[in-house]
């Protein structure tokens, strides 16, 4: 299949203190510098920085929105899709996504990293959860050191040459 766009997910908290909306902004920029297109659930914190370093960098950003209104979208959203259906939108996030770029995160970004696992879509960390079965020294995410070095993971990983 011809892939017009690259969807690579920007998942994270949506509370984050300001060096983590700083690497989020990062990433968000180079996925857009490298012609993808940002997916997140277009609330704040993650979400938000990353759209901003996006859409600052001429990308496209597209939020999948928990709630009944368009308004809820953090303002660096390009294409609000609103759901209706809270965190079950997380699983939309995701699977709409080539790759995942997991940034700190909370709970929500622990269940969107289980299901982009589960459906077999690479994730790649950048601080955030570890995840392994009893005690397993084997993690499932790809871990990554700088931002650029999550999207460079991210694009290879979704099998798309930049």
């Amino acid at each position: 299949m011809d892939e017009a766009f690259t969807f690579i997910g920007v998942i994270g908290g949506n509370d984050v203190p300001p060096a983590v909306a700083a690497q989020a902004e990062t990433v968000g920029r180079e996925i857009a510098r490298r012609g993808g297109t940002v997916v997140c659930g277009g609330m704040g914190g993650v979400m938000e920085a990353a759209c901003k370093g996006a859409t600052e960098a001429g990308g496209l950003t597209i939020g999948i929105l928990p709630g009944d209104s368009r308004a809820q979208a953090n303002p660096c959203v390009r294409i609000p899709i609103v759901t209706g259906i809270g965190y079950a939108r997380n699983v939309a996030v995701v699977r709409t996504s080539q790759a995942v770029i997991a940034v700190d995160g909370s709970y929500g970004t622990l269940t969107e990293i289980a299901y982009a696992l589960q459906a077999g879509i690479p994730v790649i960390g950048l601080g955030t959860w570890r995840v392994s079965l009893d005690d397993n020294d084997a993690d499932a995410i790809h871990r990554a050191a700088t931002p650029r070095e999550a999207v460079e993971k991210a694009f290879a990983l979704a099998g798309v040459t930049a």
